[in-house]
């Protein structure tokens, strides 16, 4: 009960709110969506995103140029609908790219779009000195014009397959007359970014740290307004507290309910299962440095590619699977996602083997004592892993491998943290290494193959990016980079599976399982079909049947907004 208390008086106030909004009971449009978050965002300005609970905000209240399809093509523009950019125009030379901007397109302040917006942008994502973790996937953008205040040209350093893909999925517009003043080097702490103003569907309300995120339709907007009034993201740092809230009617919707507790969803008459498909993965990584240290100081354990395959060896990712998820789970094959281009079940990866494992061990000079535990020249064989404590499946996971390791003559300890404490732990600070042995975590790249430079490339390393295992290997680097370059689909795709099997060789990570969300909806609700690339990405189209809202739907959009 201690868990619920924050929900509770959140969804007291919003029955008390004001009634009078604007809609009459029958109105197609209206009402209010409560979706409980696996905790908190860390960000929510386009620029510093990282994580699943900002990218939602991010993805609701800015716009792109242009809107990729649910095939997630990412070759040329065929793939793409107008967005910010009614129409664009290809320079005959392939190397620069005129968007023009949607005359009806209005921040959420009321001012226009222009193309120097575009060109601020760009230059907020890739400035040195802002820091964007989503910069090292721009590299290949050369510079940004302004033709005339309805018409930005985008210039590229040498074609590529993905110019197009480049600008217009990885780069959200922001409004220069907003944030323009703000030095690039204080962008991600400035007060302004937390609270955006876009141009998306949504417009932003509130942010109320570890109590809720609000957003309310732009009713306005040029693309149409939201079927819905509002969303209202809830975070919970305890999933069963966020199943409960589900089942009783306090939520709508959850994303990830409990593996365990979907039977409740048979039964209930409140909400029912929803398959939601994703591209993420999920996987155990080792950090290659000591914890806090600079990247020269090899990690004690770690720093050995034997004991790394030889802790792979030692599980059984398959009966894991079976354990957890039972016959709806999915074995991960590597650094990626099945279904992803790129994706390639023939990586091959460490066979489980234990007794080969602890032949490695002892190979590697990590013998077993009187008590069956292993040590070397002194040091106990022993590290800690840290998990995320919202997330049940990985808890599950993290007991498991704990297990596992113990019957390899290793001692791992579990570190569960919410994602609060998970993020300032993994990532780097400066020349450092992230203050973390081991972690269990979930990746979800970008459409293309290019996606996986941020994780597990070079370039990925540092503050800014999120190779956060610090794994290096110019092999791979120049793998990844024939990959992305290739116009021929079944070079690009030969190249990333060298890359694929490269790490797999290295073994920075175990690669556990792909996710599977079976997600709690409240039976009022009305979806269209979901995308892999997030569960948020149609929200817009979300409704609820006008006899089917209740008391909270019919919040006064405009008393919500000016509540303090």
């Amino acid at each position: 009960m201690s868990k619920l208390w924050f929900i509770l008086p959140l969804v007291a106030l919003i029955v008390g709110c004001s009634k009078n909004d604007g809609q009459t009971s029958d109105s197609p449009n209206g009402g209010t969506v409560i979706v409980t978050t696996p905790g908190d965002a860390t960000d929510i300005f386009p620029p510093f995103v990282t994580e699943q609970n900002g990218a939602v905000v991010r993805d609701l209240v800015f716009d792109r140029l242009a809107a990729i399809g649910p095939d997630l093509a990412t070759v040329g523009d065929k793939g793409f609908t107008p967005q910010l950019a009614k129409s664009w125009t290809w320079a005959p030379d392939s190397l620069s790219i005129a968007f023009s901007i949607d005359p009806r397109a209005r921040w959420h302040d009321g001012k226009p779009v222009t193309a120097a917006d575009v060109r601020y942008s760009f230059r907020a994502f890739t400035d040195p000195k802002a820091h964007s973790p989503t910069a090292v996937l721009l590299t290949n953008l050369d510079s940004v014009s302004v033709r005339d205040s309805a018409t930005a040209v985008v210039f590229f350093k040498k074609r590529m397959p993905e110019e197009f893909y480049d600008i217009a999925y990885q780069l959200y517009i922001l409004p220069e007359h907003v944030y323009g003043k703000i030095p690039f080097d204080s962008l991600h702490s400035a007060e302004a970014t937390r609270t955006p103003v876009g141009s998306g569907q949504f417009r932003f309300v509130r942010w109320q740290p570890d109590v809720r995120i609000e957003l309310v339709a732009d009713t306005a907007n040029y693309r149409g307004r939201p079927k819905l009034d509002r969303v209202i993201l809830t975070p919970s740092t305890d999933q069963s507290a966020g199943a409960s809230q589900v089942l009783t009617g306090q939520a709508d919707f959850m994303l990830a309910f409990p593996i365990d507790q979907t039977s409740a969803l048979d039964s209930s008459k409140v909400a029912r299962a929803r398959a939601t498909p994703t591209q993420q993965y999920t996987f155990m990584g080792m950090n290659l440095f000591a914890p806090g240290s600079t990247h020269h100081e090899p990690h004690p354990i770690f720093g050995d590619v034997r004991v790394r395959r030889a802790l792979s060896m030692a599980v059984d990712r398959s009966a894991m699977l079976q354990n957890v998820f039972g016959s709806i789970g999915r074995i991960g094959h590597g650094p990626f996602p099945m279904g992803q281009t790129a994706s390639d079940s023939t990586i091959r990866l460490p066979a489980y083997d234990p007794s080969a494992a602890n032949a490695m061990l002892d190979s590697s000079g990590w013998r077993r004592g009187g008590d069956g535990m292993r040590s070397k020249n002194g040091r106990p064989f022993r590290f800690s892993i840290i998990v995320t404590s919202t997330s049940v499946t990985r808890m599950k996971y993290a007991v498991l491998l704990q297990e596992a390791f113990r019957r390899l003559g290793v001692r791992a300890d579990l570190e569960q943290v919410d994602n609060k404490g998970f993020f300032p732990r993994i990532i780097p600070e400066g020349n450092h290494a992230g203050k973390f042995d081991a972690m269990l975590n979930t990746f979800q790249p970008d459409p293309s193959v290019s996606g996986a430079k941020q994780n597990w490339a070079t370039v990925g390393i540092g503050p800014d990016g999120q190779n956060w295992m610090l794994y290096s290997n110019p092999k791979v680097d120049a793998a990844l980079d024939s990959a992305v370059a290739s116009f021929d689909p079944a070079k690009g795709k030969a190249y990333a599976k060298q890359a694929f099997q490269q790490i797999a060789d290295d073994a920075p990570a175990i690669w556990l399982y792909d996710v599977v969300y079976v997600s709690g909806v409240n039976r009022r609700l009305e979806l269209p079909p979901p995308r892999v690339d997030g569960w948020d990405v149609n929200l817009a189209e979300w409704s609820i049947p006008p006899a089917k809202r209740i008391d909270r739907d019919r919040i006064g959009v405009a008393a919500s907004a000016n509540k303090k």
